[in-house]
């Protein structure tokens, strides 16, 4: 495709690799680390590291690294499970919470001073369709077949399900599937 698309293509590049901000830095490390095993515990409560490691896509040995970080700040507390004698339970600390607590309140505020600045509207609409954009990502695989009509409905219809059930109040989330492709 050498239309819109690749115009487009190359735009979005541009934009998330050329244009990196101390924000999208701040937003990357949040998602890597230390600040992700805080937010994750702080979200699912006790976890196993290995629960840690599939929820990071990481390996055992670098979830184990940043749990011994995370101890030695007193973020973390490693017990043995009381009731299988194999697994380690991995706990915040109500200093770890408040950090957690923290490092997602300078994120949150931060994004939402970009959101005042874009306008209720484009806000709106920004949200839509990064939505849309990800619904569509989830159903395409790099080096498979591109999806069939049926496979994106269905796709948009789970999304919108979820979507319903986290947020059953929200307006700015697209319910239904896209007429244009």
């Amino acid at each position: 495709m050498e239309g819109f698309e690749q115009e487009a293509l190359l735009a979005l590049h541009d934009s998330l690799h050329h244009q990196k901000s101390a924000m999208c830095h701040e937003l990357y490390r949040s998602n890597k680390g230390e600040p992700f095993v805080l937010h994750h515990l702080l979200g699912h409560g006790t976890s196993t590291p290995s629960d840690l490691a599939a929820a990071l896509r990481s390996s055992s040995g670098r979830i184990s690294a940043l749990l011994g970080a995370l101890e030695k700040k007193g973020f973390i507390i490693r017990r043995i499970d009381p009731e299988d004698r194999r697994n380690i339970l991995v706990s915040l600390t109500d200093e770890g919470r408040a950090e957690a607590s923290r490092e997602n309140d300078r994120v949150s505020s931060a994004i939402r001073w970009v959101f005042s600045q874009m306008g209720e509207r484009r806000t709106r609409e920004f949200v839509e369709l990064v939505d849309e954009f990800m619904t569509y990502m989830s159903v395409c695989q790099p080096a498979g077949p591109r999806p069939s009509a049926q496979e994106v409905s269905q796709a948009f219809e789970e999304r919108a399900r979820k979507r319903d059930k986290e947020r059953p109040n929200s307006r700015a989330h697209v319910r239904s599937v896209p007429t244009e492709h």
